[in-house]
């Protein structure tokens, strides 16, 4: 069924050229394999605003349906790895470790290390686009899923095990699961502070959003982070705040 719904999409893209042979050689690079259909892995590549009409009327096609599809088979192989490799941990520290596997900018270092980065096809010129874009890991959840349906799930499970998770340190992760926000908050009660967290701005598009957050101390600005997400931004203002008070 998904090979037939594949079909008058991917139909749009032709092989054969000598920049369709460049790509199809980067791909079988990092995926170990040739490639069997090169336009799925074409199609994950497209960032939303490179996004193309089809033939069907009002459809743009871009990679977000392969990233949903990604997204998905990344987060199910990596949470059966962590569940096999730590049989005695609970639930909580299996999903913490797995979030910052496959947090967003987590995601964008291994692309840029795999080098996806320069197989993606974007329009520079429209705004909200910036070096520290979300584009990136989204594209290389695209690419997973593009694996997925071009290789099928076991050779998939093994490009995210033998691939994408070996670039991370995994005892690193574990000793360094520090909650800055908490040790922040107990040293506002500690010292009889007043805390309070404001998203200050929302950068990008719906797709590709980045959060500004500040922490202000009796109402007064103390520091500011970013992020993926509004909770990741706490974070990064937390952190900034933890240096700034030397808070171990």
């Amino acid at each position: 069924m998904a090979k037939r719904i594949l079909i008058p999409i991917l139909s749009l893209f032709r092989s054969g050229t000598a920049e369709d042979k460049k790509f199809k050689e980067s791909i079988a690079h990092v995926i170990g394999d040739k490639p069997s259909n090169l336009g799925v892995y074409q199609l994950a590549f497209r960032h939303t605003s490179a996004s193309r009409e089809t033939a069907i009327k009002g459809f743009r096609e871009s990679n977000e349906r392969l990233e949903y599809l990604g997204d998905a088979v990344l987060g199910m192989v990596v949470a059966e790895f962590l569940f096999t490799k730590y049989p005695y941990k609970d639930e909580g520290f299996l999903t913490e470790i797995r979030s910052r596997i496959v947090n967003r900018e987590s995601l964008n270092q291994i692309s840029r290390k795999l080098g996806l980065d320069r197989l993606i096809e974007y329009d520079g010129n429209r705004r909200g686009m910036s070096p520290r874009s979300s584009m990136y890991g989204d594209a290389l959840e695209a690419f997973v899923g593009a694996i997925y349906l071009d290789k099928g799930f076991r050779f998939t499970r093994t490009f995210i095990i033998s691939k994408l998770i070996t670039h991370y340190d995994l005892d690193s992760i574990i000793q360094n699961n520090v909650n800055f926000k908490s040790l922040i908050i107990e040293w506002a009660q500690r010292e009889g502070k007043e805390i309070r967290f404001e998203i200050l701005e929302e950068r990008g598009t719906r797709h590709h959003r980045e959060f500004i957050s500040q922490i202000l101390v009796n109402d007064e600005p103390f520091a500011i982070g970013n992020g993926f997400t509004k909770k990741k931004a706490e974070q990064s203002a937390s952190e900034q705040a933890c240096a700034i008070l030397e808070l171990k």
